[in-house]
């Protein structure tokens, strides 16, 4: 007798699971319709730009506001949000793939030091070889009185005594300069504090143009947590490679449970089951990108990943208590057996999930705002994967094992009505 009777309402599961996945695979497929408008938000992880978090010293302005001058510098597509670290409230700006160039004017001091020596050593070469050519020529006293007059030793080569004193004040003042770079880049290490009067907001380029536009109106930057850039061609690597992982891993969770339990019937239906977890993850982030601007990182094909083998373990647990529960009860119908083995295994997996979802939980509360997309797709899926696991997996393999006996009758009858 049984206690209670999920496979025999598994339709009011599926209707369920219906009613989950149906509007998120409406918003998936809206995505490439919509061109990004409408569905999954991605971050700059998947469509290329450039990342910038930064900190105003005379108060945080609103979003609106820093959207206008983003708009006013040509870069409407932009998107901005607030974050907080450390009690600080910061502006965090996505802007598109046009401000990555951020040119940086550093080259040009370099080459000023280096030429002054070079300078003052063909000035010395020059020097020293005036004298060496001056005992060639031997002028007259006249001469070398009006040359030390006019105290020009390098285009007078007559006099040899009065370019020999000349060669010595120059050295002096090249070793001078020598020492006075060497202090100049201490200072510099300073600006690691993050918030400190010494940060300096980029110059060159659209990003630096940028920074100029927002001082002017809301005062000067006084730090930055992130400024992370792009481009396009790493973003299409690494779409192309979320979806191989993807589709490897279920080839692979298929193939394995097949050769496990000897039914390719159980490989399926864990497929099914974890394509609706993925639906109902992907599909969710779908509505709140939509809704609320939440985006998707580069990190969310690892929680869809997790998700994935979280929901194929408590999958091959009910179908490892069905296996050994077909040896015990010969008998019994299947639905039956996948009924006793449900209940029985239904505890141990709710008590598995509930204690990673009070630690997702907890992470999603009190964590940082960088792992928080993550985790939120950890917590969503893993709750799916619950679900799907108890009242998807195994009432799909009754179905199927039900109509697999329909199909052999129908053809029992057939044979039996030809004889």
């Amino acid at each position: 007798m049984r206690v209670f009777d999920l496979i025999g309402r598994r339709r009011w599961f599926f209707l369920f699971s219906g009613l989950v996945t149906i509007p998120g695979l409406i918003f998936i497929l809206l995505t490439p319709i919509t061109a990004g408008k409408v569905g999954i938000q991605f971050s700059i992880d998947y469509t290329g730009g450039t990342v910038w978090e930064i900190h105003f010293k005379d108060g945080t302005p609103t979003t609106d506001q820093v959207k206008q001058v983003l708009d006013a510098q040509g870069l409407s597509d932009s998107s901005v949000t607030t974050s907080t670290q450390n009690g600080l409230t910061y502006i965090l700006m996505r802007l598109p793939v046009v401000a990555l160039q951020t040119p940086e004017p550093t080259p040009t001091p370099p080459p000023s030091p280096s030429a002054s020596p070079s300078t003052s050593a063909s000035a010395t070469a020059s020097a020293s070889a005036s004298p060496t050519a001056s005992p060639a020529a031997t002028p007259s006293p006249g001469a070398s009185g009006s040359a030390a007059a006019s105290g020009s030793p390098s285009p007078s080569p007559s006099p040899s005594p009065t370019p020999s004193p000349t060669p010595s004040p120059s050295p002096s003042p090249s070793p001078s300069p020598s020492p006075s770079p060497s202090p100049s880049p201490s200072p510099s290490p300073s600006p690691s504090t993050g918030i400190s009067g010494t940060y300096q907001p980029p110059t060159g380029g659209q990003l630096g143009a940028l920074a100029t536009a927002l001082q002017a109106r809301f005062g000067p930057i006084d730090g930055e947590i992130s400024r992370n850039s792009i481009s396009g061609i790493v973003s299409n690597d690494l779409i192309q490679q979320a979806f191989l992982l993807i589709i490897l891993g279920s080839i692979g969770i298929l193939a394995w449970i097949t050769l496990r339990f000897h039914d390719f019937r159980m490989g399926a239906t864990a497929l099914i089951a974890l394509l609706h977890d993925v639906i109902v993850v992907v599909g969710t982030f779908a509505i709140l990108g939509t809704l609320l601007g939440l985006q998707v990182d580069a990190l969310f094909v690892t929680a869809v990943l997790t998700v994935i083998g979280f929901s194929v373990h408590d999958t091959i647990v009910v179908f490892d208590r069905i296996r050994e529960n077909r040896a015990r009860h010969a008998g019994e119908p299947f639905d039956a057996i996948v009924n006793h083995s449900l209940l029985q295994t239904m505890g141990r997996s709710i008590n598995t999930s509930l204690t990673v979802i009070i630690t997702l939980t907890a992470l999603l509360l009190f964590g940082g705002e960088s792992i928080r997309v993550f985790v939120l797709a950890l917590l969503i899926g893993i709750v799916s994967g619950t679900y799907s696991s108890i009242f998807n997996a195994s009432p799909l393999l009754v179905v199927w094992h039900a109509w697999d006996d329909r199909r052999r009758a129908r053809a029992a009858a057939l044979v039996r009505a030809g004889r």
